[in-house]
């Protein structure tokens, strides 16, 4: 048995050894991913709100519809929100596969100490039984 759990334990380190340096460059690649993303959508909204404002005659009697400028911000606040969104699901993807190696590790070192125990605690009531039953005998 000892054998056994000194393998899976030996292929549970090995595995987070390897998976180790992946994560953290998965993390880093992950962010500069997603300030990629914001550069660009900040850029698009840029470029979108300056051609808008290029396309319309500029007169100084004449003021700016604001439609159009709050539902750009409100369309830039969806984009940032949904790129934020992503963000924490790469970190959420990126603890669970950095403690799912180690959790399983833990449960089986937790497993294998019940299993100890519980070898103990039958031994020792095997040997109460055989105690009664020596006096049982002599008497």
């Amino acid at each position: 048995m000892k054998a056994k759990f000194l393998n899976v334990l030996t292929v549970c380190v090995v595995t987070l050894a390897v998976l180790s340096p992946e994560l953290v460059v998965f993390g880093i690649i992950w962010e500069r991913h997603i300030e990629l993303l914001e550069s660009q959508n900040l850029a698009c909204e840029v470029s979108k709100t300056g051609v808008a404002i290029a396309a319309t005659p500029q007169t100084e009697n004449i003021p700016l519809p604001q439609t159009n400028t709050q539902t750009s911000e409100q369309n830039l606040v969806n984009k940032m929100l949904t790129v934020t969104e992503q963000y924490k699901l790469g970190t959420i993807l990126q603890w669970f596969f950095l403690l799912t190696p180690i959790c399983v590790g833990v449960g089986i070192i937790f497993y294998d100490r019940y299993l100890v125990y519980r070898a103990a605690v039958l031994k020792e009531q095997v040997e109460m039984l055989e105690r009664l039953w020596q006096q049982s005998i002599e008497q």
